[in-house]
């Protein structure tokens, strides 16, 4: 049996009833039919299953903080529907190494020995890719397909109906999101990708969980437990 991609919407009923007129629109129908194609040819990542990960580990009310990512790890085995996070067992890669090194400067947490963010996205941190899928092997490949404005939606919905979140944008990417968001009901934090190429140029340093921590606690909201165990 081929296995059907996003047939019908899989994915938090909170984020159902924010995101429900968006999986009804013409863009995600002609998104639809586009990964359906792709599936024929290609191996997609993440698994069907996993596409809409980010959302079923951090319901609409309880998100806190949004870490916002590009597009899903292309190598097979690394992508499960969080940014930057991979399966324990799978190498970490260089991004999130960078990431670890911030947190343990930071926050003096020791480093961990795997890559898997669920316990952040089960504490309210929305590890939310910009695009949701990605051709194996083919970064970037599913760019401009109707992935963003999704995404761009959720975002916008986040900034409109919740107060008091954290956006952690890395990178130039992320950053031209912050047209989306209500600076004046939200915190904004942001700095250089983790990636190697860029993180040396002002992303260590920057302290972003300890200063997370900061805002959620001065408006009276539980922070987030950052060790990765």
């Amino acid at each position: 049996m081929k296995e059907n991609i996003i047939i019908k919407p899989q994915i938090e009923e909170s984020w159902l009833k924010k995101m429900n007129l968006e999986f009804q629109s013409e863009y995600f129908k002609t998104l639809k039919q586009f990964l359906l194609q792709e599936k024929k040819r290609y191996k997609i990542l993440p698994p069907s299953d996993e596409i809409f990960a980010a959302f079923d580990h951090t319901p609409f009310d309880r998100v806190k903080v949004v870490i916002i990512g590009q597009d899903p790890y292309h190598n097979p085995g690394q992508a499960h529907g969080l940014s930057f996070s991979v399966r324990k067992g799978v190498r970490i890669p260089p991004s999130l190494r960078n990431i670890y090194k911030e947190l343990h400067n930071d926050l003096g947490i020791t480093v961990p020995h795997h890559g898997e963010l669920t316990k952040w996205a089960d504490q309210g941190v929305l590890l939310l890719n910009a695009i949701l899928t990605v051709r194996a092997h083919h970064a970037s490949s599913h760019r401009n397909h109707g992935w963003e404005r999704f995404t761009n939606a959720a975002i916008k919905a986040l900034s409109e109906h919740r107060n008091n979140l954290v956006f952690i944008l890395w990178g130039n990417f992320a950053q031209a999101k912050m047209e989306l968001i209500d600076k004046d009901k939200h915190h904004i934090i942001k700095s250089v990708h983790p990636s190697p190429m860029a993180a040396s140029r002002g992303f260590f340093g920057t302290k972003p969980f300890s200063r997370t921590n900061d805002y959620l606690i001065s408006k009276g909201i539980k922070p987030i437990d950052w060790r990765i165990e």
